[in-house]
């Protein structure tokens, strides 16, 4: 049977070789000496901040022990909470997940640990520290997976959006997972949980899906506007949602003109883009309502150009490009309207080389953005990204420009073996076989070692 080393008998050969006294130790460190001589006659286990205070007096890396005392005082002892608490806490700090997902799996045996478990999560969640909250979030989720229980919901939830990352068949899987467990939500948490489902929908263009969610999105938000405003309103749980609840309802006619917009109804889109233009029913009249109606009047002017520009009335173009021009736009903004202004040309066979030098410093900025935590920058600005880049690429090779045509086709081809896209891969396939003739031996290569990739990966199929 191998035996289990022990923290304090590390400590005690430290002791020796330094020639160094528990006194002499206990000054230096700040440990009071009879915790340290408790420690190692009555083998009473140290708190973690203790043993932080005595790795650094022994010139260790941080959390050097930290394995150790999971298995000395942790796994072969009853689990005692007030240890294991802050000892979470901080290999949530180090990135110890390994740690955590131990501590963890032991102490779990006990359902009654899971509300104090969630609440460790719900902490670490709102420090960011996601990685290290997932594994406490799946593991309240399986103890509770028999509960009908907001709870495991909030689990679901929260698993969900750590979850979401750059590989958009895992996000699938990940939004069907969550989808079934949204309605136990907290009523306020729901919207804010269907627009993040709506927002993973829309970077995946399942239509179908995206307009379903974002009408849920709207009923529940017009319900709880009606509610907010009602003479006497009910008692609720405090909750706000991360935007003005009349924004929810907005932003539900703004996707359902996204699937009008995808699908060529642009007469539809153009009257969903109507209706969130007009604000009139707002009761709130604060600055950051104003905001969000300025901001929503401002996305309404925009894509009503738009509307008219891919159904063909290509006159709107000068207008278009000058409402791009003197907006303060950000850069998730900007990567929608150049999409727009590419498809338009490349449908409709317009020369748009002076609008391209015209933004050649925003285009810049899209083709080398980086990730982002919010779910529809994270998302949907992403999707686009690749999509503008594809488009480009369409319309620099039927210029005859194969140089920036190939350029952006193959990036956006291996793009696409990164977020495991298979309709952009087949389609960059096409488009490359289409201009093959025109490519040199060095293009031909890498389009070839990535062809081999995504069929490795199982991307593509002869």
């Amino acid at each position: 049977m191998k035996h289990t080393p022990t923290i304090s008998a590390e400590f005690e050969n430290y002791l020796k070789q330094n020639d160094m006294t528990l006194s002499q130790f206990a000054e230096y460190s700040g440990v009071h000496q009879r915790t340290l001589s408790n420690w190692i006659t009555q083998h009473r286990p140290v708190s973690v901040q203790q043993l932080d205070r005595i790795t650094v007096a022994m010139d260790l890396p941080e959390g050097y022990f930290y394995d150790l005392y999971i298995e000395n005082y942790i796994i072969d002892l009853s689990p005692n909470f007030r240890r294991i608490e802050p000892l979470l806490y901080r290999c949530a700090e180090l990135d110890k997940l390994d740690a955590i997902r131990r501590m963890v799996g032991h102490i779990m045996d006990n359902p009654l640990y899971a509300t104090r478990l969630f609440d460790v999560a719900e902490a670490l969640f709102e420090q960011g520290r996601h990685a290290a909250a997932l594994p406490l979030y799946e593991n309240v989720a399986e103890v509770e997976k028999y509960q009908h229980s907001e709870r495991l919901a909030t689990c679901q939830y929260r698993i969900f959006t750590i979850q979401v990352g750059d590989d958009q068949s895992r996000n699938l899987k990940a939004a069907t997972l969550f989808e079934p467990f949204m309605e136990r939500l907290d009523e306020i948490d729901q919207l804010d949980a269907l627009k993040d489902l709506a927002n993973v929908y829309r970077s995946l263009r399942l239509w179908d899906r995206l307009d379903a969610t974002a009408r849920k999105m709207r009923d529940k938000a017009e319900i709880q506007y009606s509610l907010k405003h009602q003479q006497k309103k009910r008692e609720g749980s405090g909750k706000k949602t991360k935007c003005p609840l009349f924004a929810y309802i907005t932003y539900a006619d703004l996707l359902c003109a996204s699937v009008c917009e995808a699908q060529g109804d642009y007469q539809q889109a153009l009257q969903y883009t109507y209706a969130y233009a007009n604000l009139d029913w707002v009761i709130e009249t604060d600055e950051n309502t104003q905001h969000w109606v300025n901001l929503y009047k401002h996305w309404s002017e925009g894509n009503t150009y738009v509307n008219k520009l891919l159904s063909g009335d290509i006159s709107v173009l000068p207008d278009y490009v000058e409402y791009i021009s003197v907006s303060s736009i950000t850069t998730k903004e900007m990567v929608t309207q150049l999409l727009n202004i590419m498809m338009a040309a490349n449908r409709f066979q317009v020369d748009v080389d002076e609008i391209l030098k015209q933004f050649e410093t925003e285009i810049d900025s899209i083709t080398q953005q980086q990730p982002s935590a919010d779910m529809y920058t994270h998302q949907v600005v992403p999707e686009q990204s690749t999509r503008f880049k594809y488009e480009l690429a369409k319309y620099y090779l039927n210029k005859g420009n194969y140089s920036y045509g190939f350029k952006y086709l193959l990036d956006v081809l291996s793009k696409s073996l990164v977020i495991n896209k298979e309709a952009f891969f087949i389609s960059c396939i096409r488009l490359f076989e289409q201009f093959k003739q025109f490519a040199d031996f060095r293009m031909c290569t890498k389009y070839e070692s990535l062809v081999r990739e995504g069929r490795k990966e199982r991307l593509f199929y002869y």
